[in-house]
């Protein structure tokens, strides 16, 4: 395949025109800014990104997005009691549903720009909390989803133990809790044997949080993962999560991980808001690497994560959409700097240029989160997965190169179409099976009683 565009983002600033070839995989054969003689290209009036990277994903939450809003007056509301609703909505899908949910948002993710997703899936039990005959079935549903919406997936099983530090599990996350480590590792070894036998499946593993698993089972399972399958963990969310790990292991939980895991290779920390000055400085320093979901973190009231510090530090970050109460990549990253703004009562968060900055190590840290490494943007060899705004956009009749990028991240500009492996799956806006696949989502949460 040949593609004609405006111009494309690559390491050294924008190439225009740009000219790119796809082998019948999808992946780069050459990009340029002349033609290959007689080569019959496809024309689009458009400036083209690499895909953005979503490396924290629960797709059954989109079934409950907008729902967990209403606050009636005398009943206090936050994260501990979203919560509760959450482990209803979780309670309540079947496979099918949960196929058609996840099917649906990955769609969504697409039309707003996401190329790759990263699911963190602890959904794995029936309604009773027993495994189901294929002890793989719902990661499995998840890919499906995935390779039907066109978005490439890295699955990510999630060790889940008890209700909190030294607490039994709740009634309501039966659905999630493997009652052993072994029981984990054949959940994910059957996750693992369907994934890697999939087009472009890549897979990793994850203990849900500290409160969520025994810290001792946690050290004792690590080493038996290899560095190069990338381990996902929540930490340091909430308050509450950080004084009660204190009170069970005498430390705090970021610290504990920084302390007691032999390696930080491929370790990603999801939301790490609540850091101590220490904290910042050794996890900048550290191997590990910092997922943000500003929009969920926004939603659920958890707090402000220290960006200034931790990325003058030096600190690898990226970002994810968690619940998905926002899925728009761009608006991810508007809210990580305005939050610092807003904080500091500054606007040089990152100094130089921020939307360049935010957008390639949110890339480039996104690609390690996914199990993949990438030293820059549409390289030979790599898949063509690209998001297209339109050359006639107003915002961008104004802006030349260097503020080309800034104009589309921060005036929320839409994407008019989505690339993955070298195919268009959202054109002018729209995903390619929208009508079929928002059909059966219609369908499944219609039944939903939670």
């Amino acid at each position: 395949m040949y593609f004609r565009f405006r111009g494309m983002l690559v390491d050294h600033g924008w190439l225009e025109p740009a000219f790119v070839q796809t082998d019948i995989l999808g992946k780069i054969i050459s990009t340029g800014s002349t033609p290959e003689p007689d080569a019959a290209y496809e024309s689009i009036d458009a400036w083209i990104l690499p895909g953005a990277l979503n490396a924290h994903s629960h797709a059954f939450q989109y079934a409950m997005a907008g729902k967990a809003e209403i606050f009636p007056a005398g009943q206090p509301d936050d994260f501990w009691t979203w919560r509760e609703a959450m482990y209803r909505c979780a309670g309540s899908l079947d496979p099918d549903q949960l196929e058609a949910v996840a099917t649906m948002v990955y769609t969504e993710m697409l039309r707003r720009g996401f190329t790759q997703v990263a699911e963190f899936h602890y959904v794995h039990h029936d309604g009773k909390g027993n495994f189901y005959q294929n002890i793989a079935e719902t990661g499995i549903r998840m890919v499906r989803a995935a390779e039907r919406a066109g978005i490439r997936i890295t699955i990510i099983p999630v060790l889940y133990q008890q209700g909190g530090f030294g607490q039994p599990p709740y009634d309501l996350q039966r659905r999630f809790i493997c009652s052993s480590t072994d029981d984990f590792i054949r959940l994910y070894e059957a996750t693992s044997a369907y994934a890697l036998n999939q087009v472009d499946v890549q897979i990793g593993w994850s203990a849900h949080s500290l409160r969520a698993v025994d810290p001792t089972a946690l050290k004792n399972i690590y080493p038996q993962f290899s560095s190069s399958v990338p381990f996902h963990i929540h930490a340091a969310e909430q308050k509450k999560e950080v004084q009660d790990c204190l009170a069970w292991t005498q430390k705090r939980p970021v610290q504990w991980l920084l302390e007691e895991l032999p390696s930080l290779k491929n370790v990603f920390i999801v939301h790490a808001t609540h850091l101590d000055d220490q904290e910042v400085l050794q996890l900048a320093g550290s191997e590990a690497t910092v997922v943000l979901c500003p929009g969920t973190e926004g939603n659920l009231g958890d707090g402000f994560f220290r960006m200034t510090e931790f990325s003058r530090s030096g600190g690898n970050w990226c970002i994810g959409t968690d619940s998905h109460i926002s899925l728009d990549p761009m608006a991810e990253f508007r809210m990580i700097d305005y939050r610092q703004r807003l904080s500091t009562n500054r606007r040089d968060t990152f100094p130089g240029d921020p939307a360049l900055y935010m957008f390639r190590e949110a890339y480039l840290s996104g690609k390690r989160a996914m199990g993949e490494h990438q030293e820059g943007f549409f390289k030979v060899g790599t898949y063509f997965d690209a998001v297209a705004y339109d050359a006639q956009l107003p915002v961008l009749q104004n802006a030349g190169p260097a503020y080309r990028l800034a104009a589309l991240m921060y005036t929320g500009a839409m994407p008019m179409g989505t690339l993955v492996r070298g195919r268009w799956v959202v054109k002018n806006g729209e995903h390619c099976h929208q009508a079929e696949i928002a059909n059966q989502y219609r369908k499944a949460v219609s039944k939903l009683k939670w």
